[in-house]
């Protein structure tokens, strides 16, 4: 019986763990720190030996095979030991795919892929099609290979989870754009990054579709670069396109082979000019899956926002408060403050990842009168913002940030959490920050 060892005992590593369990082989998962009480149970419920606090090598390297989670990098002791030991290291997304012969649409990119997979999975679903959710977003793809039976997954996929797939195969890939993002986890070189994303489109076949934003020069300068059998299919805000997507005379307009599908955007769910990226990129996937036009321009129409992703929480006094939290880098900043038309307080803050600010340096003169930093080590803001913006303060809570906000805030602004930043520094994730955030305005 082949032995296969789980590092990481997050959604995606005991996700793994109970597929290796269903398909018989001797499994055992190992967490270098604790493991949340759910995991726990998921563990003990399917009878699967774990650790926690520690990994031990006599239980991980007789491993024939390591699924490493998304979250821990290659470079961590117990995985260079691994790989030194020519054990082979894989991710969940890779071995589930091993067992799936479901139809794949996978999505990824620097901002955006959370909003565009969700979309999708609308669609599909309004069309009535048996389909499931999973990768970077709600349950463990895995688990559902593991335990539930779908025709179709939707999957938002991180350059983490990319960075060790080499069978795996989409039937319609989507790079939603690539920007300057976790740059600390490929030797602050952006080319290892971009290598990373395009992995999504490993052993496509002419069959296959690559859905790209033709407007974003980082992606089509290394489309060259990259063979490709698969059919490409552009979407562009700015020029108009034989096969994909663009905008002409404030319409959307969606082609695919012999059909068009068009749709006023100010019929889309989504405001501002990067939904309508991530409604183009949704639209094109409809129709490549054959889904009536009607149901497309309904689904776009009805879909409502991802939690963390511009989420409107409340307006008190005439502030609107804006839960962004999910804006975990500088181009996902760069859109949220794009899309202000009132005076913002900016909520930033939190473990830097090789940002470089520059970009947002003439949207916070123009629209930001306050800077609120929410972070252990803010200098970098400091250092970026000052003269810029009128005044910077700094806190340590979301509770301290959203009480000065309000001591800040008259009545007509936005106060917009929109961090730039990963949380790890004050909290669990992204979704606790803005769960945190929320909260303390609901308690203003």
């Amino acid at each position: 019986m082949s032995r296969v060892v789980v590092l990481g005992g997050g959604e995606s590593g005991v996700g793994s763990a109970v597929l290796a369990k269903v398909k018989g082989f001797d499994v055992f998962l190992s967490d270098m720190g604790k493991i949340p009480e759910k995991y726990v149970s998921m563990l003990e419920e399917w009878n699967i030996p774990y650790e926690q606090g520690r990994h031990s090598e006599e239980l991980i390297l007789n491993a024939d095979e390591i699924i490493k989670s998304p979250g821990i990098p290659s470079t961590a002791p117990m995985v260079k030991k691994v790989i030194d030991g020519g054990i082979n290291v894989i991710s969940e997304i890779e071995f589930a795919g091993r067992y799936d012969s479901a139809r794949k649409i996978c999505i990824t990119g620097s901002n955006g892929k959370t909003t565009t997979t969700s979309l999708i999975y609308h669609l599909l679903k309004n069309a009535g099609l048996n389909v499931g959710l999973g990768g970077n977003i709600g349950k463990s793809y895995a688990y559902q290979v593991a335990t539930e039976q779908h025709d179709i997954y939707v999957l938002e996929l991180s350059s983490f989870q990319l960075d060790n797939v080499y069978d795996f195969k989409a039937d319609i890939a989507i790079i939603t754009n690539i920007t300057p993002d976790h740059l600390d986890r490929y030797d602050y070189k952006m080319e290892n990054y971009v290598k990373s994303k395009f992995r999504i489109t490993r052993n496509m076949s002419s069959d296959d579709c690559f859905i790209f934003c033709s407007d974003d020069e980082i992606t089509i300068r290394h489309l060259d670069q990259i063979v490709m059998k698969a059919q490409k299919l552009p979407f562009s805000q700015k020029e108009e396109v034989a096969q994909g997507a663009f905008v002409k005379d404030d319409r959307m307009i969606v082609r695919y082979k012999d059909d068009e599908c068009d749709m006023y955007l100010q019929e889309l769910a989504l405001g501002g000019k990067h939904n309508i990226y991530n409604s183009m990129a949704a639209a094109i996937a409809a129709k490549a899956m054959d889904i009536d036009n009607e149901v497309i321009r309904n689904g776009l129409a009805t879909f409502q926002a991802v939690e963390h992703r511009l989420e409107k929480v409340l307006s008190i006094r005439d502030v609107l408060y804006i839960n962004d939290s999910k804006a975990t880098n500088v181009d996902s900043a760069w859109y949220a403050l794009e899309c202000q038309t009132r005076p913002v307080i900016w909520i930033v803050g939190g473990t830097d990842k090789g940002n470089d600010y520059t970009s947002l340096l003439p949207l916070a003169r123009e629209k930001v009168k306050a800077m609120i930093c929410m972070g252990l080590d803010n200098a970098k803001f400091h250092s970026s913002f000052e003269g810029v913006v009128p005044e910077i303060h700094d806190v340590t809570s979301a509770k301290d940030a959203v009480q000065l906000a309000d001591k800040l805030a008259e009545s007509g602004d936005v106060v917009l959490l929109s961090p730039c930043c990963a949380s790890f520094d004050l909290f669990k994730n992204y979704e606790d920050r803005g769960r945190q955030f929320k909260d303390a305005v609901r308690n203003l």
